[in-house]
């Protein structure tokens, strides 16, 4: 309870609420593909697109329109050993990653296993999402009003004071709205397991302050 001059509200029962609402994840997100390491630049390029290009016509099989993949990420570094405090080169570093995006939730798994059997050695994220987010989200706005809400006529009955009908002041607060699905990993070998991924849900959470007058 707050009774310092706050605004237009002199006497003031200041309350926290929270809300959280789920919707069911229908795209997700696959970023996966090829790290090279050696000391000939030239011949880890031609290595590392050379499996790219295998990736794709993969993926390009399964169904996976062309427009559906994107490189998330190239880069070339150059890889240092420290001997008796010395710098030493010991080659290069090059990455190439890409994004896919997928209908559904189902096929992750299937996409992996075809990446890896054609030259991927990454798999960085997957994630998924949904296009009922904007409408969970608007679901746990109201669900956090209403729990500061509910909390604010507690405290007013408990000290026998009366509180008004309409807020005189509501702010969303900042932090973790959204808590994404992801399965992340620094590598992945080949092998003869598929891999199974589950989707879940996605959860939206939201907190708010809320300031009701009383008197």
């Amino acid at each position: 309870m707050n009774e310092q001059h706050n605004g237009a509200c002199p006497l003031t029962i200041e309350v926290t609420g929270e809300g959280a609402a789920t919707a069911k994840p229908d795209e997700t997100s696959v970023t996966l593909g090829v790290i090279s390491e050696g000391d000939k630049l030239a011949e880890l390029q031609k290595e590392n697109a050379a499996a790219i290009s295998s990736i794709i016509g993969a993926l390009t099989e399964l169904g996976i329109p062309r427009q559906a993949i994107a490189t998330a990420a190239f880069t070339i570094e150059p890889q240092y050993d420290y001997v008796d405090g010395k710098q030493q080169f010991r080659g290069y570093k090059v990455t190439h990653l890409l994004e896919i995006t997928l209908p559904g939730t189902e096929n992750a798994g299937t996409v992996i296993d075809a990446a890896v059997s054609h030259g991927a050695n990454t798999v960085t994220n997957v994630s998924f999402r949904s296009r009922g987010s904007a409408a969970a989200r608007q679901e746990a706005l109201t669900m956090a009003v209403r729990d500061a809400g509910a909390k604010a006529r507690v405290i007013a009955d408990t000290i026998g004071v009366s509180l008004s009908a309409v807020p005189c002041k509501i702010e969303e607060t900042p932090g973790r709205g959204f808590e994404p699905v992801m399965f992340k990993a620094a590598s992945f070998p080949a092998g003869d397991t598929a891999t199974e991924i589950e989707p879940g849900v996605l959860t939206f959470k939201s907190s708010v302050r809320v300031w009701y007058a009383y008197a």
